[in-house]
């Protein structure tokens, strides 16, 4: 009996190893070459989804906090009084409620023995005015910290 614990231990051992030390790639994938003339113009005119590139990272006024601001708020909007750091409740009597929102975990909230924050997100989305990220500072608390600020003039205030 114990050699067979042996042998079950041994296979599961190289296969854990073999799968460790596969070597990665980081190149993407080829793309896919368009099979008739008709996809290749219509591949050529229809632009891609583009992400947003034009974040700047901006600290809180007390260092503590790192967070990121997409677009430029106009001068007497809503989003031109806040400033990342601040609290969810703060922010609130400052411009109002939202007009939506939504919670999800973040991929941090898998991570073995890691006991950080930053495992959950508040989105709250405002019309006409953009959408602003809370997160939480410890794993057990609610998300109350601006980290992300977006600004779009175009938004209906719900979620995309």
């Amino acid at each position: 009996m114990p050699l067979n614990k042996l042998l079950v231990s041994a296979a599961c051992l190289v296969f854990i190893l073999g799968c460790a030390s596969r070597p990665k790639t980081e190149s993407p994938p080829p793309a896919a070459k368009p099979s008739s003339p008709a996809q290749a113009s219509a591949s050529k005119t229809a632009p891609a989804p583009a992400a947003r590139t034009d974040g700047r990272k901006v600290k809180s006024k007390d260092g503590k906090v790192d967070g990121e601001i997409f677009g430029t708020p106009a001068p007497k909007s809503k989003f031109a009084r806040l400033q990342i750091g601040m609290s969810r409740t703060v922010v609130e009597k400052l411009i109002g409620g939202p007009d939506d929102s939504d919670t999800h975990i973040t991929g941090r909230q898998f991570t073995p023995f890691y006991f950080g924050g930053d495992t959950l997100h508040y989105d709250a989305y405002y019309k006409r005015e953009g959408s602003l990220t809370y997160s939480n500072r410890s794993r057990g608390s609610a998300p109350d910290t601006l980290i992300v600020i977006s600004v779009d003039r175009k938004a209906t205030g719900r979620r995309p």
